[in-house]
């Protein structure tokens, strides 16, 4: 899928009923060739349980090293709000989502981390990566401290 493809950007969209229906696009980049970090910060990144049907609160924060192409954001905010009401563990939506946007944007290179607010009295976070960084590529920390009363 290419920009002439869009189907989201500037205009009127629905939400969609999980992750697997929801579109995800890509633009190209404007910026090939030079090496640098995009990222994405999901502060209210929302899924539910798969056994008790609660919802299930994380700060996503994804960094990739854009190719030639790039996440279109809004196509990533409503496939990300598809997961409000989707049931999965916290490791299955956050390396999930790491996945879905490496098949679609094909970056050089991609991690996430999951920072999930506690349920039992136990915070999950959760880390994937698509591979070795590129040498030379700036990775800032990420900037979610350890749990103790996030928020």
């Amino acid at each position: 899928m290419d920009d002439t493809h869009l189907t989201q950007l500037g205009r009127e969209a629905r939400s969609f009923a999980s992750p697997d229906e929801a579109v995800l696009e890509r633009v190209a980049n404007p910026q090939k060739g030079a090496l640098y970090l995009a990222r994405f910060t999901v502060p209210e990144f929302t899924s539910l349980c798969p056994v008790t049907g609660q919802p299930d609160f994380a700060h996503l924060v994804i960094d990739y090293a854009p190719g030639d192409w790039l996440i279109e954001s809004k196509s990533l905010k409503l496939y990300l709000a598809a997961f409000r009401n989707h049931g999965a563990f916290h490791e299955d939506c956050t390396v999930a989502v790491g996945r879905r946007i490496v098949a679609t944007a094909e970056p050089r290179w991609l991690r996430i981390g999951g920072y999930w607010y506690p349920r039992g009295g136990i915070p999950i976070d959760v880390f994937w990566q698509s591979g070795p960084p590129p040498e030379g590529l700036w990775l800032p920390d990420q900037g979610v401290p350890a749990y103790r009363g996030r928020g």
